[in-house]
């Protein structure tokens, strides 16, 4: 448990911990594998989010995910980028936040990936919670003068 004090000044901290869905980029389920490729290669990012047509959260995908369905026993079939969509590699069991605020929960999900989903009630996808913005939190609370913290 996070002591109440420092808990208090995380509280303070005015940006938050979320990342809006608006702008995260993001996979359909059904795309192509191809169509995922290029923006986790051209963005340069590691792990993207998956949703369906009605912004509901279904996973995550990464280019290690992509390179398990394209594996054959020597080679890579490229051609199976055109043939297999994001369904066909994603994963479905990666832990979700309920709530973007809750700076300890999210911290304890953030211990092994660089980001965190954040998925209403209903399903639908909000955001992210990154390690960086719960970083950043941290260096508000350990660098600046908080008299409540002494």
């Amino acid at each position: 448990m996070i002591n109440n004090k420092i808990q208090d000044e995380l509280t303070r901290w005015h940006n938050n911990y979320m990342v809006p869905a608006n702008r995260v980029a993001t996979v359909n389920v059904d795309n192509l594998l191809s169509h995922a490729f290029l923006v986790l290669t051209t963005d340069k990012f590691a792990k993207i989010v998956v949703i369906d047509n009605h912004n509901h959260y279904r996973g995550q995908l990464s280019l290690a995910m992509i390179n398990d369905q394209l594996m054959e026993t020597t080679k890579f079939d490229f051609n199976k980028l055109d043939q297999l969509t994001v369904a066909d590699a994603m994963n479905t069991e990666a832990p979700v936040s309920h709530d973007p605020d809750d700076f300890e929960g999210n911290y304890q999900l953030l211990l092994n990936q660089s980001f965190v989903p954040v998925v209403a009630e209903d399903g639908v996808f909000c955001g992210i919670v990154t390690r960086r913005k719960l970083m950043e939190a941290l260096d508000f609370v350990m660098h600046d003068n908080h008299p409540g913290i002494q």
